[in-house]
């Protein structure tokens, strides 16, 4: 059992449901790793294949990324010393914001610490009341956001004030009759729709052509959040070809550069008027710091790498669809849209706990995705795989989740 050292805090029930939590098994101990995170890490002095990482090329572990970050670093220091409005921002930042704004073809970009906080600014600016000086001011506190069901957390948590059915809206996933039918039951608001390009908990893809075509119809303005897909679909290669051109004429983009790119920190693009007034409206901007310079310095040369060399992501994305092809021999039931996040049905929590811990026991770092991730009971393995990862390591891996599926029958 355990109790909370202020007994204050008996009312808010921590205690009691941990209790429970830790019980079933359902409240787990979360990765303490010894050293650097790469596709083989140490826990508690044990090595353990990783298959949780999210920097899927493993970019942090290249020497000219290190020696970039090390020259950025000696140049610009650690840190940028304040929030943009306060202290502002360096070139790396600069830089960066100019490289975004090409990439994803849009007037300006603005970088965020996180890409969780580039979507909380986004809400939090397109639905601001400000004014300097009482006048001239913006009101867009009538603004109605429609989000995709499955959109992530953090646009949920940024429209927690909103009032749903009201000016928070839901349509069903990837449903075009649906976003149609909020769409003209709206007609003549304020409208904002946001949705995601790479959905990360079932792997899923956008109708991004489609969306736009509603949003331009009714005349509402589009947010795409694309950190699942930013570098990884859309820069020459022939995967989503067409959706990632269509996304070029989203009013706001969002991306992260944890996945593709495997480095820190988010990014808004969008129009400049827009962008330049987010620095007042987003909150993010203002009262939080931004990106390490250093980091800033390496992504805009990771960026430049990628653009000049799209074979490297393709051949990433062979190999995850060689990967697919053995999960599907083996019985598993996958995501159907093949991109490189790969949910695996596992099904029951109390199986998908056990399934888990048997993977570590046998060496396997496993990400498992349960409820809230996903809903009750249908929990998945989701699958960002390193590119780190030796053919032996996802030949052990294959062969553990065959045996361990026949075990407990999912």
């Amino acid at each position: 059992m355990t109790r909370s050292a202020d007994p204050a805090l008996a009312r808010w029930g921590f205690s009691t449901w941990l209790d429970g939590a830790r019980g079933t098994g359902e409240f787990i101990k979360l990765p303490e790793l010894d050293d650097v995170n790469d596709a083989i890490v140490s826990m508690d002095g044990k090595k353990m294949v990783n298959f949780c990482g999210i920097g899927i090329l493993g970019w942090q572990h290249d020497p000219d990324v290190r020696t970039v970050f090390a020259e950025t670093a000696a140049n610009y220091g650690l840190v940028v010393g304040g929030s943009r409005i306060i202290q502002g921002v360096s070139r790396p930042h600069l830089e960066l914001e100019a490289l975004v704004a090409e990439i994803t073809g849009k007037e300006r970009a603005l970088t965020f610490a996180t890409g969780m906080l580039a979507n909380i600014g986004f809400v939090n600016a397109m639905s601001a009341r400000f004014s300097f000086n009482n006048d001239d001011g913006v009101d867009n506190t009538d603004t109605v956001l429609v989000l995709d069901r499955e959109c992530h957390w953090s646009m949920w948590k940024a429209a927690e004030r909103f009032k749903f059915g009201r000016n928070l809206i839901m349509f069903d996933h990837n449903d075009m009759t649906s976003l149609r039918s909020e769409l003209e039951r709206l007609e003549g608001r304020k409208i904002v729709v946001g949705f995601e390009t790479v959905y990360s908990a079932d792997g899923s893809l956008a109708p991004v052509g489609e969306i736009l075509d509603l949003c331009e119809e009714f005349g509402a303005v589009s947010f795409v959040d694309d950190a699942n897909g930013f570098m990884v679909y859309g820069n020459g290669g022939r995967r989503f070809a067409a959706q990632y051109e269509a996304l070029r004429r989203v009013t706001f983009q969002m991306v992260s550069f944890g996945k593709g790119v495997g480095l820190s920190g988010g990014a808004l693009a969008g129009p400049a008027d827009a962008l330049d007034a987010f620095r007042f409206l987003s909150g993010t901007t203002v009262f939080t710091t931004n990106i390490q310079p250093p980091t800033a310095g390496a992504i805009v040369h990771v960026l430049r790498r990628m653009r000049r060399d799209p074979s490297v992501m393709e051949h990433y994305l062979d190999r995850v669809d060689r990967v697919r092809e053995r999960l599907l021999r083996i019985g598993c039931t996958i995501n159907p849209t093949p991109t490189y996040i790969t949910s695996i049905l596992v099904g029951a929590n109390d199986i998908a706990v056990r399934v888990r811990a048997e993977f570590i026991e046998r060496g396997y770092l496993v990400p498992m995705f349960g409820y809230p991730a996903v809903p009750k009971n249908r929990a998945v393995i989701r699958l960002m795989m390193n590119n780190r990862l030796s053919d032996e390591h996802v030949d052990g891996f294959v062969d553990t989740l065959a045996e361990l599926k026949q075990k407990y029958g999912f």
